[in-house]
């Protein structure tokens, strides 16, 4: 272990203004600093320097941030999800629907699912397909591609805790979980 470093001159000065400030206990002495530091250069970072080449970036001081998971969701429900493990409480199926027809199924579907206070909703919508941003509307994987919106800009995007990708064994790229958030 290390002693302690002692204090700078400008570190002694602060500490002699704050300890005149105090009033010791009863009975106590006040206290005194400690021992100042001896004058040791601060360490510096070495760099290399390659013709022709900027030296290599220090590595960051702090870690880097683990990536978020998304909003709503705890580290259990997550594991759930990527598994299987929970059952949909209620499945809805827009696949084979126009468009019109699925956002109105799916309006009425997401108030059924609320109304029954089901948490976990399977979305089944059919797998989407590589088309033009103009084909949308009348083209196969119209209803995935627009189901997102529908949802964010709908009546019951406050009551959803999250959306997530569905399992292989519940549809997979055909189908999604949206995650209610729970009645308080």
């Amino acid at each position: 272990m290390k002693p302690p470093r002692g204090l700078s001159a400008a570190e002694a000065a602060l500490w002699a203004r704050v300890s005149g400030t105090v009033t010791p206990l009863k009975g106590r002495a006040r206290p005194s600093p400690p021992p100042p530091q001896e004058a040791h250069p601060a360490p510096v970072a070495v760099t290399k320097r390659i013709k022709g080449r900027a030296p290599p970036p220090l590595p960051p001081t702090t870690p880097p941030a683990k990536p978020d998971p998304g909003p709503g969701l705890d580290a259990s429900w997550e594991r759930k999800l990527a598994r299987a493990a929970i059952a949909p409480d209620f499945t809805l199926d827009l696949h084979g629907h126009t468009l019109d027809q699925a956002h109105a199924r799916l309006d009425s579907g997401l108030m059924q699912a609320k109304a029954m206070g089901a948490r976990l909703v399977l979305l089944i919508t059919g797998k989407s397909r590589p088309v033009d941003a103009a084909d949308r509307g009348n083209r196969r994987g119209a209803i995935r591609a627009k189901v997102i919106d529908w949802l964010a800009a709908g009546p019951h995007a406050s009551d959803i805790a999250a959306i997530r990708k569905a399992h292989r064994r519940h549809g997979g790229d055909g189908a999604l979980y949206i995650v209610l958030k729970r009645k308080r």
